[in-house]
């Protein structure tokens, strides 16, 4: 999961609040109006009228460049159905310019860089935008979703506006659209060998000192193993990221992979820093338990996912970090090849002292930027009314997922299903085609974000019932926007980067007791060192400035 490393969003932190709603349902597109004017000039293409649920259709044939994330799973095809089925039904090709995954983010900067950015820029998590926000080299989006119907009925049906008030930035704008989920989706937790668990009498654990119970038992039966031995170490610079992310969720704290710097406390309505708070340190002790009674294996923070995978195969382990798909693909398809009557399912998140919850700020997903060359384009408003088809209508989300029906998938009483012969996602091993991969559908370049009845229908077996539970927990309070002016931006970065290392090497070595958790006060002194107070006090004055300049 190299996006969700990603998540270390300083500003994913939302803003509920009238000011959202009233940018995104205002008819204008710029702040003096000559903007409104201008697009008189850019419709060449642009349907007169273009509402919710509408099928779009240029009025004449187009093209519009786009960035590619070539994913080496599902490297880029030219003759994908996805482009081919595209055109016909909007009457625009995509003329993609195709960057290597790994280098991303990189080749991206580059062409934003020189100019020569494609008009449009997906696959951008937030806040990657802000880098590019002061030069001017891409628009201010906020200013012409008037543009967007469908983007705009997601956003006031499913209550987004704080979401999207959190990408704001100073100027009152955000510079990136981003994919809207209708519900919080879940993607890690626990798996355990549940036919082990039933072999010695234990119920699947629903708290984390079940989940410590569990372990105890496993630990008297095999004396010389460790009953959890983790992955998603390596390629990050979190140790364990998934485990803390989900394990923080438990204590209400943001760890791992969604860890953030600072974090709202919805209490004492202001943001402290995540690494010194009394539920952070509580996290930790837990972890530091686990590994001091040989609970959970010590290489789990340092060794690859091969190394744990091989432990859970070998019977080394009983519990592993998943997420669905590595759960049906991997660890159970291998398990019940080597070993017989092997079981193994991901539980929903165990609780903690925090209860039922989940974090609170993740229904936006990675989203697209717009060059600001496209507004020269006599055929701007002709582009925004694709982009908002394409990314954002009902129909746009369920052909980027499934295809064409009755070629690519079958859908009966809301039950999607490949159509015989096509594997999605590793569902038919011996299928002669893929849906990624030889038709080019569900692409992260184009398939995010969407309604809950679309996004579920993608789900396994396991995968719905997890979701199903995780979905009747209540999501944290989500903190105000808080968007630093561009010398707060750079001054910020300077702190940030040695205060992040710090609690990530010291979160390490708390839990694998090299350093005595009775030195926890000493590691806040070093952080206050390190420009803690300052780094908080500068995101608190942001925040104060933005509501007295917004209401």
């Amino acid at each position: 999961m190299k996006n969700a490393g990603q998540l270390s969003r300083r500003q994913v932190l939302a803003a509920a609040g009238f000011v959202g709603l009233a940018t995104l349902t205002a008819c204008g597109s710029g702040d003096d109006g000559e903007d409104s004017k201008d697009l008189t000039k850019k419709q060449n293409g642009a349907m007169k009228e273009f509402r919710v649920g509408q099928q779009f259709k240029a009025t004449k044939p187009l093209s519009f460049s786009v960035l590619h994330n070539n994913n080496p799973v599902y490297p880029m095809k030219n003759d994908w159905l996805f482009w081919q089925e595209l055109t016909k039904r909007t009457g625009v090709t995509f003329k993609p310019v195709a960057v290597p995954l790994v280098d991303y983010e990189k080749k991206r900067s580059v062409l934003i860089g020189s100019g020569d950015a494609p008009y449009l820029i997906p696959k951008t998590y937030h806040p990657s935008e802000v880098a590019f926000v002061s030069s001017g080299a891409i628009l201010p989006v906020s200013d012409y979703v008037h543009l967007m119907p469908n983007f705009r009925d997601k956003v006031r049906r499913w209550k987004l506006e704080p979401e999207i008030d959190s990408i704001r930035q100073s100027d009152g704008k955000f510079y990136l659209l981003p994919g809207l989920h209708e519900r919080v989706r879940i993607g890690y937790s626990l798996a355990l060998r549940t036919d082990v668990l039933d072999r010695l009498g234990l119920s699947r654990p629903t708290t984390w000192d079940e989940v410590y119970q569990v372990f105890k038992a496993i630990k008297a039966e095999y004396p010389d193993r460790y009953p959890f031995s983790d992955r998603w170490s390596k390629n990050t610079p979190y140790p364990a990221a998934a485990l803390f992310s989900y394990l923080g969720m438990a204590y209400g704290v943001r760890a791992g992979w969604t860890y953030n710097t600072i974090d709202w406390d919805a209490n004492a309505r202001k943001f402290v820093f995540t690494g010194a708070t009394d539920a952070y340190r509580q996290m930790i002790e837990f972890v530091r338990k686990l590994v001091a009674e040989k609970l959970v294996d010590p290489e789990s923070f340092t060794q690859t996912d091969e190394e744990a995978a091989q432990k859970l195969l070998g019977e080394k382990s009983f519990a592993i970090s998943a997420n669905p798909q590595v759960l049906v693909q991997e660890y159970r398809f291998n398990l019940q090849k080597q070993i017989k009557g092997a079981e193994i399912e991901m539980v929903p998140v165990p609780l903690g002292p925090a209860g039922p919850v989940v974090l609170g700020g993740a229904r936006l997903e990675n989203g697209v930027m717009v060059s600001s060359d496209a507004l020269k384009s006599d055929s701007f408003v002709a582009m925004m009314q694709f982009v908002d088809w394409l990314w954002y209508s009902d129909e746009g989300q369920r052909f980027a997922r499934w295809g064409v029906e009755g070629v690519t998938y079958t859908r009966s009483g809301g039950r999607y299903q490949p159509k015989p012969g096509i594997s999605l996602m590793g569902s038919d091993p011996d299928a002669p085609k893929d849906m990624q991969k030889n038709y080019g559908f569900y692409n992260g370049v184009f398939a995010y974000g969407g309604s809950w009845e679309l996004v579920s229908s993608m789900f396994s077996p396991d995968e719905k019932k997890f979701q199903d539970a995780m979905s009747r927990r209540k999501e944290l309070p989500i903190g105000p926007a808080h968007p630093l002016q561009s010398f707060e931006q750079e001054q910020a970065s300077l702190w940030e980067t040695p205060l992040r290392d710090h609690v990530t090497q010291n979160t390490l070595q708390f839990a694998l007791g090299k350093r005595p958790l009775s030195e926890w006060d000493a590691y806040v002194s070093e952080l206050k060192a390190k420009n803690m107070e300052r780094f908080v006090d500068l995101h608190n004055k942001a925040y104060e400035r933005y509501e007295k300049e917004n209401g």
